[in-house]
């Protein structure tokens, strides 16, 4: 294992996981397959839907002792380089077909909306979300494809490029003191005073409809999966943030599989850990200060309500790493074992694997957690390089470097 990076991971255990227990009717309410249905078939119709490719990794595979990687790579997805694209924009269509359908006394589709139909009324509505980044982007494209004006909200430490990147797709940016959370605060008081349609991704008493309409687009990226796998995995280490990425995952496969799914490993930086430290307290715990850390997408502090109701006993662990682990696995994607393709990913995508990166090199972890010679990991890549700068800046080349080498040496 000398080409993998040594990293430290704190591990815990879920007190309150329970495998045998049924999904149920509330858990299918939030994320359920007739749902997934319903915004497969919307999703697959939108202009420049692809699936996005599953990697197999056979020498880190090999490195790390288990019988199969496979990192799903939402980079190319909708051209805005995260999987953030199938949630809010989603939304946005949703909302929109409400709205307008409220108004006129039909029924109003997304293909409508895309043909111009009812451009006069998509004018008038504002759509508005807090973002680190990716999603604030995705709000903004959707509200540029679907025709609604949109007012992104982002915190103190958003970076430039990502604030330009927001402003690309025709948004009004609003930059606020404070960190993630207080952006989202300001956004959703703003939006009561103005009239406008908060489109999150966190779900909190009296605000469930749009954070569920972003978590079932999310199930579309875990559906091209399993079906891209052969196999189904045996873990899936996924990302945190407020809950609505893990818990997509976690709900998909407990609803199908029931005891059988795989075991689900919830991963936060160190400085940004709501989701452990809810599980550690039993109860939804906000983490409080400036969260301060690299993996901007995970920079959260509340865990969204929708999301706990799953992850609560769905979730098998909570694992945090520290940001020097996020770098060293995306240098190690830039740079893989002979036969690994080269893959560019941002920081926050790699926060799954890098923790189980560590975990397969403790054998206390690996044993509590069931890896072995047998076990088929799958890892969720849910952004490239969104921040170009910061991205060279880490991995000491550019994107485009990493895979022009990547070419040269195939």
């Amino acid at each position: 294992m000398s080409a993998i990076p040594a990293i430290a991971v704190d591990v815990f255990l879920n007190p309150a996981l329970d495998r045998s227990a049924a999904y149920g009717a509330a858990r299918s309410a939030i994320l359920g397959q007739e749902a997934l249905s319903a915004a497969r078939a919307d999703i697959q119709t939108w202009p420049g839907y692809a699936v996005t490719p599953l990697h197999s990794l056979p020498g880190m595979a090999r490195d790390v002792g288990v019988a199969s990687i496979q990192y799903k790579d939402e980079g190319g997805r909708f051209g805005l380089g995260s999987f953030k694209a199938l949630g809010g924009a989603y939304a946005v269509a949703r909302l929109l077909c409400r709205v307008i359908g409220e108004q006129t006394g039909q029924a109003v589709t997304t293909q409508q909306l895309l043909a111009g139909a009812h451009r006069d009324l998509a004018q008038q509505v504002t759509v508005t979300c807090a973002t680190d980044g990716n999603h604030g982007r995705s709000v903004a494209w959707g509200a540029q494809l679907f025709g609604c004006r949109c007012v992104i909200y982002i915190h103190a430490t958003v970076s430039e490029g990502r604030r330009q990147a927001i402003e690309h797709y025709g948004a009004q940016v609003v930059r606020t003191a404070g960190n993630y959370d207080d952006a989202v605060r300001q956004a959703d008081a703003d939006a009561k005073a103005l009239g406008r349609y908060v489109i999150s991704d966190t779900s909190y008493e009296g605000y469930m409809d749009v954070p569920r309409d972003v978590m079932q687009g999310y199930q579309l990226m875990v559906e091209e999966a399993v079906q891209q796998a052969g196999a189904m995995p045996t873990h899936v280490f996924i990302q945190g943030g407020v809950g609505g990425l893990a818990a997509a995952v976690c709900g998909y496969f407990w609803e199908r599989l029931g005891s059988a799914r795989p075991r689900v490993i919830v991963v936060e930086p160190e400085r940004a850990d709501c989701l452990m430290q809810s599980a550690r307290s039993g109860k939804i715990t906000a983490v409080h200060g400036d969260l301060d850390t690299l993996m901007a997408g995970l920079a959260c502090g509340e865990v969204s309500l929708l999301a706990w109701s799953i992850l609560e006993a769905g979730a098998d662990a909570f694992a945090v790493i520290a940001d020097q682990a996020a770098i060293d696995t995306m240098r190690l994607l830039a740079a893989p074992a002979a036969g690994d393709p080269a893959i560019v990913a941002g920081e926050s995508a790699v926060a799954g694997l890098a923790a189980a990166l560590g975990v397969a090199q403790n054998a206390g972890q690996r044993a509590a957690l069931g890896i072995d010679g047998d076990s088929r990991l799958m890892f969720f890549g849910s952004e490239r390089d969104t921040d170009p700068v910061l991205y060279r800046e880490l991995v000491g080349r550019s994107a485009a470097e990493v895979l022009a080498a990547a070419g040269a040496r195939a």
